[in-house]
């Protein structure tokens, strides 16, 4: 496995610069967590990241977890959620808004994360909803749906965004539209990431390959736009890294020996982003941007 470290740089001094009002609503976001396969719970990765959580909902009482899919490994049995995400992740159940990756529906239709989340997850089966935080708007989609019921999804996201009155507006599910991980870009996602920035959403983020990566503002085409929305892959939750390939031309920060979770800091406008590291690291990435 290539270990890479492209450490974070801030955006621009026009955006760097601008003092965002208000009290901030905070979300701490990871997925590809709870893996037990090698490790018991108290040992794993998903325990180091459960701390770091947890240190961070001191500070902040009021904070969302979300998770980015493959919450369980191997096959989302509801054993793994109860063995393995419950004494480390679920710690903080109440907290979190969840969205499921592969590794949940490796199990026919995910009872062991339908199981386990209930309504905090969305309609049973579905696995997409929206909802708020602050002034901004949250839509949780399903990228392990195929066939009619990703068709169901993709228009009912269509109709949410059309009807949506929010300035801001975040996006959070497990197949990334764009990575320079091992799995690279999920071309089935690009009618999603389409309709995403046709809405008008700021930040879209993901996990499924196991590292973190951070884009520039692209357009519904995957090109670099300061009006566009800006992804990030935070697939460092607990399980085991992935290797990384080349940077993509939008890639402007990324590490694949890191364990940690992204804390985004919402505001009336904008946002700010910080990736935390579960341990000792000299890797690091922070910055903010503007809603479009």
């Amino acid at each position: 496995m290539l270990a890479v470290s492209l450490q974070g740089c801030r955006t621009g001094p026009e955006i760097r610069d601008v003092v965002l009002p208000g009290k901030p609503t905070v979300l701490l976001a990871a997925g590809d967590i709870a893996d037990c396969r090698h490790l018991p719970a108290p040992d794993s990765g998903a325990e180091k990241t459960a701390r770091l959580v947890e240190r961070e909902l001191e500070k902040d009482p009021s904070a969302t977890v979300l998770t980015l899919g493959d919450n369980t490994y191997p096959v989302g049995l509801p054993g793994e959620f109860s063995n393995c995400y419950a004494p480390t992740w679920g710690r903080f159940k109440a907290r979190t808004l969840p969205s499921p990756g592969n590794h949940d529906y490796y199990t026919a239709g995910a009872p062991g994360y339908y199981g386990y989340f209930g309504s905090q997850a969305g309609p049973s089966g579905k696995g997409y909803y929206a909802t708020t935080a602050g002034s901004w708007k949250l839509i949780a989609l399903n990228s392990a749906l195929r066939g009619d019921a990703f068709a169901a999804q993709l228009a009912w996201l269509k109709a949410e965004l059309a009807a949506s009155k929010s300035v801001c507006t975040l996006a959070f599910f497990h197949h990334p539209p764009f990575s320079s991980g091992g799995h690279g870009n999920s071309a089935f996602m690009q009618p999603v990431w389409r309709t995403l920035t046709a809405g008008g959403v700021d930040v879209v983020l993901a996990a499924h390959d196991h590292h973190y990566e951070r884009f520039a503002p692209m357009d519904g085409n995957g090109r670099a736009d300061r009006r566009g929305a800006r992804q990030f892959v935070v697939g460092t939750g607990g399980a085991m890294f992935s290797w990384l390939s080349w940077p993509l031309a939008s890639t402007e920060a990324r590490n694949n020996n890191t364990l940690g979770v992204l804390k985004l800091a919402l505001r009336e406008g904008g946002y700010s982003w910080d990736f935390l590291a579960a341990g000792p690291s000299e890797f690091s990435d922070q910055g903010q941007g503007l809603c479009q």
